[in-house]
């Protein structure tokens, strides 16, 4: 648990917004226009000024943005309109991207082929929003998903499973795999840009955010026993990304950030993130933590949210996000508060651009713990971590203050601060597992190595368990990355390019001397 000062908080349940429907007009024989202030799905057609276009993620154009579906961002520009009867159409799909149209196709039949997206395939990789069809029913991906027959893993919006039934549909008198006249809606329509979603326990082929092994830690916004805030240039240099906790709830979805005076004020805090970030290094700003709270019930909230966090990142610098909610703030298996969230954060990166950063820090019980059971907190984070891997750059699950952690590698649990307990649960993280102890019908697909930091407090003081000597973490990372020092668990294979370490926090770190930060950084220097 990252924990902060109580302050005073907006009430209100955490982003309950409004449902998330499905356009079946992506496979009928014509398409809505597009409106302005309309909530759309990823995956939605729309035609706009003679021009039909997909939605790449989920989204409403508020008029007041100026957004429409030129914006190649938040749409995929299909074609030219066909108007209402689009079946004679020159070709079977209006060179609707990659490949022009299934040239082989042999008998171009003038009649449309029926309503059924291409068939699921299991070694196919969906990204959220993707359209796949098995046994007469449409299925639409509520996020990332590969291997999961949707035909057995599926449910409605917030179940946990990552399919969704669209309905029954139509092959036509064409029962071919090729997408006949849908606008395509082929897996993954724009899987932001992260290289190959596959979760294979393979090395991935991007390395951590600065080309090496990340150390990420804390930096306070308040004054607690580790001492007052300092100044951002105070951070010690082993440090390559700083995570500024904590945003605050400014009420009806807006959030706002309230500096400390310890940093130095306004102008010399900003100086201070650029000059950060002119070395290399992230800056990023923390939601959530022990007693935070987000306000996000509508569409109203949600434009708040997304308007206020786009300012607050554009006006000091900041790189990204960083989501570290906790008890407080409303996620458990099935609630609204996980759909939405991913929907916020897709707009806000679909604003900022390609070179947003964004980092999670939930506790264990909510993504590991889901081996346990899924339900209520447990696993409760996985689904968010699903729906938001093509966006996420670092998840540093935190691995102290809960006990111990249930793997499907030991019949007990694995001790807080152990060998075993670090390596075990970042093989979790990379190699994937199954819910309800592998009995589940969740299947967590897993994480790019490069995707996977451990989180762990810097010393004594700093939380109530979980210390890990840096002699341990050494023959953690030695293990995950080079299958040396291992305990009784190994991954799969070597995973030279797993992140780092995530810890709470540079202001304890400080206090204790940097013994911390210094040992980390020197065994993380050392990784290949």
């Amino acid at each position: 648990m990252i924990s902060r000062p109580p302050l005073p908080r907006a009430a209100g349940p955490w982003l309950l917004a409004g449902a998330l429907a499905f356009s079946s007009a992506a496979f009928a024989q014509s398409y809505p226009a597009w409106a302005p202030d309309v909530y759309y799905t990823a995956g939605t057609v729309v035609t706009y000024q003679g021009r039909i276009y997909r939605a790449n993620v989920n989204q409403t154009d508020y008029a007041s943005t100026g957004w429409n579906p030129t914006n190649a961002s938040l749409w995929t520009d299909i074609g030219a309109a066909n108007g209402p009867a689009p079946s004679p159409a020159p070709t079977p799909a209006p060179t609707p991207a990659p490949t022009p149209a299934p040239s082989p196709a042999p008998s171009p039949a003038p009649a449309p082929s029926g309503n059924c997206a291409p068939v699921w395939s299991s070694s196919t990789a969906y990204g959220g929003g993707a359209i796949a069809s098995k046994g007469a029913t449409n299925y639409r991906a509520n996020w990332w998903t590969q291997g999961n027959d949707p035909a057995t893993n599926n449910g409605p919006t917030g179940s946990g499973q990552p399919w969704t039934s669209q309905g029954a549909c139509t092959t036509g008198p064409a029962p071919s795999p090729s997408p006949a006249p849908s606008p395509s809606p082929s897996p993954s329509p724009s899987p932001s840009p992260s290289p190959s979603p596959s979760p294979s326990p393979s090395p991935a082929p991007s390395p951590s955010p600065n080309g090496k092994h990340q150390l990420v830690g804390y930096w306070h916004n308040f004054t607690n026993p580790s001492g007052p805030t300092f100044p951002i240039a105070n951070v010690p240099n082993a440090y390559d990304v700083i995570v500024v906790a904590f945003a605050d709830d400014g009420g009806n979805g807006a959030i706002t950030f309230n500096l400390d005076p310890g940093a130095g004020g306004e102008a010399k805090f900003i100086a201070d993130i650029a000059a950060a970030k002119a070395k290399g290094k992230k800056v990023v700003l923390s939601f959530g933590g022990q007693n935070g709270t987000v306000t996000l019930n509508n569409v109203t909230n949600v434009a708040n949210f997304v308007n206020s966090v786009e300012a607050i990142l554009r006006k000091y610098g900041f790189d990204g996000i960083d989501i570290d909610l906790e008890s407080g703030a409303g996620v458990t298996a099935g609630a609204p508060v996980i759909n939405n969230l991913i929907s916020a954060v897709k707009q806000l990166r679909a604003r900022i651009g390609s070179s947003f950063y964004l980092s999670m820090a939930p506790e264990h019980p909510y993504v590991q713990g889901g081996y346990s059971a899924y339900s209520g907190i447990w696993g409760a984070y996985l689904p968010i971590i699903d729906g938001l891997r093509n966006e996420l750059n670092l998840l540093h699950v935190q691995y102290y203050n809960n006990g111990a952690l249930y793997t499907p590698y030991a019949t007990q649990g694995l001790a807080e601060g152990s060998v075993d307990m670090l390596v075990g649960a970042s093989k979790m993280l990379i190699e994937g597992f199954t819910t309800n102890n592998g009995t589940g019908t969740y299947r967590f697909q897993g994480l790019r190595p490069d995707q996977v930091s451990l989180g762990i407090p810097s010393g004594p003081s700093s939380a109530n368990s979980g210390q890990a000597s840096v002699a341990t973490i050494t023959a953690a990372l030695n293990c995950l990355t080079r299958l040396a020092q291992c305990g009784a668990i190994k991954p799969a294979v070597a995973y030279p390019t797993f992140s780092g370490v995530m810890t709470w926090s540079i202001n304890w770190d400080k206090k204790d001397g940097q013994s911390f930060s210094n040992g980390v950084r020197n065994a993380l220097n050392a990784l290949p």
